[in-house]
C-alpha cells in the first residue's frame, strides 16, 4: 500500500478551519484526521459530527479519518457515518462489545478501525483483525496534541505489522502521536503506512514543504525496511 499522510485538524486554526483543510490537501495530504474527544474517556473535549458535515458541505472530498476517543461509542459512530466519515476507529476499552461496534461501522458504509493505547495489548487483534480495515497505534497517551513520541511504540508497530501480514488482509497500519519529519523514517521502517501528524504540519510555516519532507523520510524508511 502507498503511504498516506493524515494531518490532524486538532492542531489547525479553528477560526479558519475550512481554509486550513484546503491548504493541507493542496499541500499533498491524503486524508483529513479527526481527533474526537468527549471529556469522559479522555480528559479533553474537541469536535463532533457537525464539523465533519461542514467540511463535506464545503466540498472536501478527501477521506475523513475519524478517531473516536469517546464512551459510549456506538451512538457517535452513527452520527459520523451519516455526515461522511470514511474511516471510523475506536478504542476497544470504550465499547461494551467491540465486535458489534466493528460490525456497526461497516454496516453504515464506513471502514472500521481499532485503536491501541500505549499500554493496551494487541490481543484484541486475535479476535477482530479479520473484520478491520485499519489498526491505529497510539504513540502518545490520548487526550492532547503536541505530546512527545513514545519510542516503545516502534516495537508495537512491528508486532502489529506482523499480525497484519499473517492475516493476509489489506489492513492499514496507522500511527498517531508525536509524528514529525525527523522520526517518520523510523516509524515507516517499523511498518506504519498511515501517518497522523498535527502540530508537525499545522505548526509549520509551509504545509506543502513539511508534507513533502515527511513523505521523503517515509519513503526512506520503507525502502530500508526492504
Amino acid at each position: 500500500m502507498d503511504a498516506v499522510i493524515a494531518p490532524s485538524i486538532l492542531s489547525a486554526d479553528f477560526a479558519r478551519l475550512g481554509e486550513e483543510v484546503d491548504a493541507v490537501l493542496r499541500g499533498g495530504a491524503d486524508w483529513v484526521h479527526f481527533d474526537v474527544m468527549d471529556n469522559h474517556y479522555v480528559p479533553n473535549l474537541t469536535i463532533g459530527p457537525l464539523v465533519c458535515e461542514a467540511l463535506r458541505k464545503a466540498g472536501v472530498t478527501a477521506p475523513i479519518d475519524v478517531h473516536l476517543m469517546v464512551s459510549p461509542v456506538d451512538p457517535i459512530v452513527v452520527d459520523f457515518a451519516k455526515v461522511g466519515a470514511t474511516y471510523i476507529s475506536f478504542h476497544p476499552e470504550a465499547s461494551q462489545h467491540p465486535h458489534r461496534t466493528v460490525q456497526l461501522i461497516r454496516s453504515l458504509g464506513c471502514r472500521p478501525g481499532l485503536v491501541f493505547n500505549p499500554a493496551t495489548p494487541l490481543d484484541w487483534l486475535d479476535h477482530l483483525i479479520d473484520d478491520l480495515d485499519l489498526v491505529l497505534i497510539m504513540s502518545v497517551n490520548p487526550g492532547f496534541g503536541g505530546q512527545k513520541f513514545i519510542p516503545q511504540a516502534l516495537a508495537k508497530l512491528a508486532a502489529a505489522r506482523a499480525r497484519i501480514e499473517a492475516s493476509g488482509r489489506p489492513v492499514r497500519l496507522e500511527i498517531d502521536g508525536g509524528v514529525k519529519v525527523d522520526n517518520a523514517a523510523q516509524i515507516a521502517r517499523a511498518g506504519a503506512d498511515a501517518f497522523v501528524a498535527g502540530s508537525a504540519i499545522f505548526g509549520s510555516g509551509d504545509y506543502a514543504a513539511t508534507i513533502a519532507a515527511m513523505r521523503a523520510q517515509i519513503d526512506v524508511g520503507r525502502r530500508s525496511a526492504g
